[in-house]
């Protein structure tokens, strides 16, 4: 998820939301090769699909985040800040720029948003309540997946990763608020009923991703700029982790991580919208940003989902303009670990 300025928090949680985090050259013609070659110093223009949202009065803010594809290739988004009775959760049509509200409720700041591969049901973290919930993929039957305390402290759930089971490993942001390193990288078994936590100590822990070869976890902890790199050790626990990249990210600050088949990761920004590409041997090869123009109203690129089998990606973009979807040429195809989370 993204996170809006630090300050914004305190008035979002009066309200019982969140508050998490948001031109170049165009060189999308080239296509995935020609843009994986150009190096730190290449910039992938991405283009405007459509605005989804507008700020909202009641919050002063719209913050997009997600995005997935359901199975029917409709690209589910969440407004994290979205009030009582305005859509909480999205369904678009990219090809033809549409959209319609599949959920809301009257609690819920939802930051984050995936399929299972166990049961195929969407779920969504609730960075305010500390619960992770579950519906239908046409947004009926909202569930309770988990709540309450894990080791002795409630989290702060923010994204979400699947293993190839259907576990579940969540960001916990703990401590975010107090500037504390408090994080956690929590794992819940796909029934909901065992939580454990893998890390501790982590710099308000954001994005959370499987490698290419569910070998092992990124993990992008917004404070410190930085992703680290937990090797798993087969058995549900961690064998090793260490720092794997630091981002140079100036005002901005590392957010949400999608990976590509090729393994290459889609570092999010909150502060500006953009994403720093990196393979995975920490290498920068490009920057996505949206035009200049446009930049100047638009705070955070959140996310972003990668076409599954496609190189086709979508990232959520919000600001003072509005919520939007910019779309770009990624790098390599879109696997599971390039759809939501």
């Amino acid at each position: 998820m993204r996170r809006l300025p630090l300050r914004s928090l305190t008035g979002l949680a009066a309200l019982g939301l969140l508050a998490l985090t948001g031109c170049g050259t165009d060189t999308g013609r080239g296509g995935p090769q020609e843009a994986a070659a150009g190096g730190a110093d290449r910039t992938v223009r991405a283009h405007k699909v459509m605005r989804l949202t507008q700020v909202h009065p009641e919050t002063g803010m719209t913050l997009l985040e997600g995005p997935t594809f359901d199975a029917d290739g409709n690209l589910i988004v969440v407004d994290v800040t979205a009030p009582a009775g305005d859509p909480k959760v999205l369904s678009v049509d990219v090809g033809k720029k549409t959209s319609r509200q599949i959920h809301t409720d009257d609690r819920g700041a939802y930051t984050s948003a995936q399929f299972s591969p166990h049961d195929g049901r969407l779920y969504l973290t609730d960075f305010s309540h500390g619960e992770i919930v579950s519906m239908a993929p046409d947004g009926s039957d909202p569930r309770t997946f988990f709540s309450g305390e894990v080791d002795g402290a409630a989290m702060n759930p923010d994204d979400v990763a699947f293993d190839q089971d259907g576990n579940l490993y969540v960001s916990d942001s703990r401590g975010m608020s107090e500037g504390e390193a408090k994080g956690r990288v929590v794992r819940i078994d796909r029934e909901g009923k065992n939580a454990a936590v893998l890390a501790d100590g982590l710099a308000a822990p954001n994005g959370i991703s499987f490698d290419a070869e569910y070998r092992g976890l990124w993990v992008s902890e917004l404070t410190q700029n930085r992703v680290s790199y937990l090797l798993l050790d087969g058995e549900g626990g961690v064998s090793s982790r260490h720092t794997a990249i630091r981002v140079d990210g100036g005002v901005a600050q590392t957010d949400s991580i999608a990976v590509d088949a090729d393994g290459n990761l889609y570092q999010a920004l909150h502060g500006r919208p953009a994403m720093a590409v990196y393979d995975r041997h920490g290498a920068r090869l490009a920057t996505v940003e949206v035009p200049a123009r446009a930049a100047e109203r638009l705070e955070s690129a959140t996310n972003v989902a990668i076409t599954p089998g496609g190189t086709k990606a979508y990232m959520t973009v919000s600001g003072p303009a509005g919520g939007y979807l910019y779309t770009f040429d990624a790098l390599a195809e879109g696997i599971r670990q390039s759809n939501g989370g």
